[in-house]
């Protein structure tokens, strides 16, 4: 279903998320005047040019040209689309959102129910690990990890009790359904007909931790076992439902994904599970992340890339640890991320080394992580005898099927001429036998579909110099009046363009200003708010030296309706020249008949 937010809601959104302190959350501002500076989030720069605007409610950026409304910043920084912005911004103040999709579908419950039903059971495990009696073994298994109280907290570690029907019990106490649990995932159908009950828990007796969105909203659940079972899965997790969908999730991005968008480096630490990634985190390492429950897929990499350049993967130390990493540094790799591997001695992984060695020593693992292709290298030595001739083209092979995923030209060569120098061989060799991998790779590739991002278009330079004046139309009156006598809206062939010079016009007609007006215009691209930000923020501009505003206007309109005459008489002429052809085809359409019918006439004489 279209998913619609009024306008009203929207300004309700806007008016009680202030820009100034929205990116006072972000980053360090400095008031300058009646204004606020900072340094630019999106490029990198020393001297600050990234304007915010307390009266406008925007931002600029006068050296890279992003900017626009809060909404348009939490898109951008954050990484999401207009609606998930949206929904940031009306979560943080405290405003509910309706939308179509948050309805039922007639598939399931409400998914602000479910939304619901997992924030108060997420508080129930964590009351009964802090109270219940029978969570005692839960309480010194995390005294045994040494985890903190901030970091469970932090993190909402809590405890499902052991028995059978404890969340049957506890939703009808909250007035929550057994259709609602089952949608959840909480409560699994019993197969047993002489089941006292139709339905039973799915986490029992189990360690809990929530899985959150990129909004901090609990969408699911991870239980892991606290006595050695041979029968039960260490891990049980919550299966695909409205909310969660393991593919699309990473644990703990929530929370890194401002650690990593504002380090320098812009690198996130790749862990295997979440005991890994908490106590990453508890270290100050809180740019780990990990997968949930799966795999690390494409979508995962590709939701990573929105904030990242750079992984580290630390994973275990096994062999299927090490096949892992390899498979995730390829996925890394083909969505044009830099990817290095820590390697950790023995058989330790993140949580075991960090308690056993300190965050010091972690970080030194991490600095020295070398590329997956020396990772590669390192672990495919250990396999083969790359002294014999088998053993290094079997190596190769394996190292270019890794390079080749890459789509940068400089990260191949780069990894190229590592492996090269490791495996002792011409770097040149490498490029020939990448040529084969790269066509083997296309030939046995299934079709998808390609997705081209919408190329920015360079705007009429007379239609940007128009909004620049036109912005100021409250102060000067008479250029609006020249506008609209002289100059019809549809010859403005750029749409924001268009639609500032339109909301300029509106506000002589209604005395509101014209950041008032521009927010009439809700588009979920950010690319007019983006664009007006930097109209408004751009110095007052008047052509020449011996210009008044409204000659300005009038020499633009000129020609802005010379450029439209040139190209109504260059389509006039084309439209003549097609006319002339055609013409020309059917005349000698027309000869060619009468010939064929003179020749027959002829033919039937001579027989008489």
């Amino acid at each position: 279903m279209a998913r619609t937010i009024s306008k009203k809601v929207l300004e309700d959104i806007r008016f009680a998320n202030d820009i100034v302190e929205v990116i006072g959350g972000y980053m360090t501002v400095k008031r300058a005047g009646t204004s606020f500076k900072a340094c630019c989030p999106f490029h990198k720069e020393k001297t600050p040019s990234f304007h915010i605007n307390p009266q406008r409610q925007t931002c600029h950026c006068f050296g890279c040209g992003e900017g626009g409304d809060v909404f348009g910043f939490v898109m951008k920084y954050e990484g999401v689309d207009f609606i998930t912005a949206v929904k940031m911004l009306a979560h943080k103040s405290g405003i509910v959102l309706e939308l179509d999709e948050d309805n039922g579908t007639g598939d399931g419950p409400n998914k602000n129910v479910l939304f619901r039903l997992h924030e108060e059971l997420t508080q129930f495990f964590q009351r009964c690990l802090l109270q219940v009696k029978s969570a005692e073994h839960a309480r010194k298994y995390i005294e045994g990890r040494d985890f903190s109280d901030e970091l469970t907290e932090e993190f909402l570690v809590g405890y499902a009790p052991g028995g059978w029907n404890n969340m049957i019990q506890w939703g009808k106490k909250n007035k929550f359904t057994e259709a609602e649990l089952e949608a959840a995932g909480i409560i699994l159908k019993s197969s047993n007909p002489d089941a006292k009950s139709r339905y039973y828990d799915r986490f029992r007796d189990r360690l809990m931790f929530p899985i959150r969105d990129i909004q901090g909203r609990v969408i699911g659940f991870s239980g892991r076992v606290l006595e050695a079972d041979p029968k039960a899965a260490k891990y049980v997790n919550s299966p695909e439902t409205q909310l969660f969908h393991k593919s699309r999730v990473l644990y703990a991005l929530d929370i890194a994904r401002r650690h990593i968008v504002n380090a320098e480096q812009r690198e996130a630490i790749i862990c295997e599970g979440q005991i890994d990634v908490i106590r990453c985190h508890g270290a100050g390492f809180k740019n780990a992340i990990a997968a949930q429950g799966t795999a690390f897929t494409e979508d995962h990499a590709r939701i990573l890339k929105r904030y990242a350049d750079s992984v580290v993967i630390v994973f275990d130390t096994d062999r299927a640890g090490e096949d892992a990493a390899i498979k995730t540094a390829q996925i890394f790799i083909e969505v044009g991320l830099a990817v290095r591997v820590a390697e950790l001695p023995g058989d330790s992984d993140p949580d075991t080394f960090i308690r056993e060695n300190g965050a010091e020593a972690f970080g030194r693992i991490i600095k020295n992580a070398v590329s997956a292709v020396g990772f590669q290298v390192d672990i495919l030595s250990q396999r083969e005898n790359t002294d014999s001739e088998i053993g290094t083209m079997r190596t190769a092979k394996a190292i270019l099927e890794t390079i080749s995923r890459s789509s940068s030209a400089v990260q191949r060569a780069k990894l190229i001429q590592e492996a090269a120098e490791r495996l002792g061989i011409p770097a040149s060799a490498l490029q020939d036998d990448l040529k084969k991998v790269k066509k083997t790779r296309v030939r046995e590739a299934k079709p998808e579909v390609v997705v081209q991002k919408t190329e920015i278009k360079n705007r009429p330079v007379e239609e940007v110099e128009l909004c620049e004046h036109m912005v100021h139309v409250a102060d000067i009156p008479e250029i609006g009046e020249l506008v609209a006598k002289y100059l019809p809206l549809d010859m403005i062939s750029d749409r924001c363009c268009r639609e500032v010079v339109e909301a300029s016009l509106n506000t002589v007609k209604t005395g509101r200003s014209i950041d008032e007006e521009l927010r009439e215009y809700v588009d979920e691209t950010g690319e007019i708010q983006t664009f007006a930000a930097g109209i408004l923020e751009a110095p007052a501009k008047v052509r020449g030296n011996e210009l008044s505003r409204s000659d300005a206007i009038k020499d633009i309109i000129l020609r802005i309706w010379k450029r439209e005459k040139t190209i109504e008489r260059n389509r006039l002429r084309q439209s003549a020249e097609e006319n002339e052809r055609k013409q020309a085809t059917e005349i000698n359409y027309l000869l060619h008949r009468f010939k064929n019918w003179e020749d027959g006439h002829e033919a039937i004489e001579l027989e008489l």
